[in-house]
């Protein structure tokens, strides 16, 4: 069982929550989901993170979350109505990137190699699958969601 500290919300998580729900947005990252995704950025201090699917900003929160000052953080949604929602709720943070555009087209033209690459969305995991795995540093990691 997961404790307190563990499923504690990352700044704006309520805030992008509500947003979100007012804009009737169902796929936003639950919060299971959210203390890996903290805790898997963590492991990679400096690291560099691409998210595919940036959504309202709730796993952006909790990548945000657990990153150091010496993160880097790109996200990729091709919806503007909810990516700005998480575009005005998360910016400025200089550790932080986001992408209006098609997700593949982002892997196919990338030569940037990430730690660790959550695909929430479409491309990264139902199509475009090669490309995100070859822009896997050694040893990093590829996380997927909504598989079911």
């Amino acid at each position: 069982m997961l404790g307190a500290a563990a499923t504690r919300r990352p700044p704006k998580y309520e805030s992008v929550l509500a947003r979100s729900e007012t804009l009737q947005f169902s796929m936003n990252s639950d919060v299971l989901t959210g203390a890996l995704l903290r805790t898997l950025a963590r492991a990679k201090p400096g690291g560099s993170f691409l998210e595919l699917g940036t959504g309202c900003g709730l796993g952006t929160c909790w990548l945000l979350d657990g990153m150091s000052t010496g993160s880097r953080l790109i996200s990729a949604d091709i919806d503007p109505r909810a990516q700005a929602i998480a575009r005005e709720e998360l910016e400025p943070d200089a550790r932080l990137t986001f992408v209006l555009g098609d997700g593949g087209e982002f892997l196919e033209r990338s030569e940037t190699r990430f730690d660790l690459i959550y695909a929430d969305a479409w491309p990264g995991k139902y199509t475009h699958l090669e490309h995100a795995l070859a822009l896997l540093k050694h040893g990093g990691m590829y996380v997927i969601d909504d598989m079911l």
